[in-house]
């Protein structure tokens, strides 16, 4: 994804919860990746979504952490969080959910949410997802690698 990203001269912002860091470390594991990696924040904690990545309260109190708008919003937030100069990262990523090894918040260990963010749009990837918990977070950073590489494929991240 580095390589597509530098085609497409563009930069990328993670926000992370169940991965924790996870996929961050998977970017710029790669020579070249701080040319587009902005940097990643992890949020575990609910209020830090709120505070940091500007997840809206009243979602956050209705649906909890583990929700497809929670997603968006912090894919969405960490664009401007880590924005420099004054210009958003042009994609945000982020993954929230259960990894497990038992429910939280009334979803199934392996609910996952990949959010996405470009220009004034945002999407949210639902995934259920099987394994015990070190699965769990590994798959789910494969699956945002893969989303984002088709955001890019799609031209839509242009």
């Amino acid at each position: 994804m580095i390589a597509e990203l530098t085609t497409h001269h563009l930069t990328i912002a993670v926000a992370e919860s169940l991965t924790g860091g996870l996929l961050v470390a998977e970017l710029v594991r790669i020579p070249g990746a701080s040319v587009v990696v902005r940097g990643g924040v992890v949020a575990y904690d609910t209020a830090l979504k709120r505070s940091l990545l500007h997840v809206d309260s009243s979602v956050l109190n209705v649906h909890g952490p583990v929700h497809a708008d929670v997603a968006k919003q912090m894919a969405g937030g960490v664009r401007t969080l880590l924005a420099v100069n004054g210009v958003r990262a042009d994609i945000g990523v982020s993954t929230t959910g259960v990894a497990g090894p038992g429910p939280d918040g009334g979803h199934p260990a392996g609910t996952v949410f990949i959010g996405l963010s470009k220009g004034t749009g945002s999407w949210a990837v639902p995934l259920h997802l099987h394994g015990d918990r070190g699965e769990i977070r590994a798959e789910t950073v494969s699956q945002a690698i893969d989303a984002v590489r088709a955001l890019i494929a799609q031209g839509d991240a242009e």
